[in-house]
């Protein structure tokens, strides 16, 4: 089925935010690189904030299904997911497009712990967490909220490092970090 203008929309959208920023990118430069005019634009969306709220909610249901998929084809078992995490990031880092997180991103052009769009970026680090500490009880780890909280900071400094370059391999590094973690857990 083809998508809908609006969908369209927001898949198109997303490319222009992730890769330019949310504040520095206009809504002219949205329908100049979308092909969809500012009227229509505002058709589907009050205002640019909707517009990014609609991209985030993509950019979270996408990210996670390819992540925890990826997890999961690299490791059938839940120990071996939690560090297969961290493998998948190698590969997401050396895909041509990786330009950081857009949750980090988002979070920290507005900054303001009650605005929709920093409480939507969190939402996503929230499920992420989640989904580790389902994972490290199905592991049989007895702490799994705080082996969760401690993988998903190495998992989301792995994501700064590789954005800002100042290191060779932050995937790997961080998974040796997670292994580690791992021994003293399990």
């Amino acid at each position: 089925m083809r998508p809908s203008k609006r969908e369209e929309l927001i898949r198109s959208a997303l490319v222009v935010f992730y890769r330019e920023g949310f504040h520095s990118t206009g809504m002219d430069r949205v329908a100049a690189e979308t092909g969809i005019s500012k009227t229509a634009i505002y058709k589907h969306f009050r205002t640019k904030e909707d517009l990014i709220l609609a991209t985030l909610r993509l950019r979270d249901e996408t990210f996670r299904y390819w992540f925890f998929g990826r997890m999961e084809k690299l490791s059938p078992e839940p120990l071996g997911q939690l560090l297969a995490m961290f493998d998948v990031l190698g590969e997401w880092f050396s895909t041509e497009d990786f330009s950081g997180c857009m949750f980090i991103k988002a979070a920290s052009e507005f900054q303001s712990i009650t605005h929709p769009i920093h409480q939507q970026s969190a939402e996503h680090k929230r499920l992420l967490e989640r989904h580790i500490e389902k994972l490290a009880k199905e592991a049989g780890i007895t702490d799994a909220i705080g082996l969760a909280r401690q993988l998903l900071l190495l998992k989301e400094g792995a994501i700064v490092s590789a954005h800002l370059g100042h290191t060779t391999n932050p995937a790997r590094d961080a998974k040796k970090a997670a292994d580690a973690l791992l021994k003293i857990y399990a």
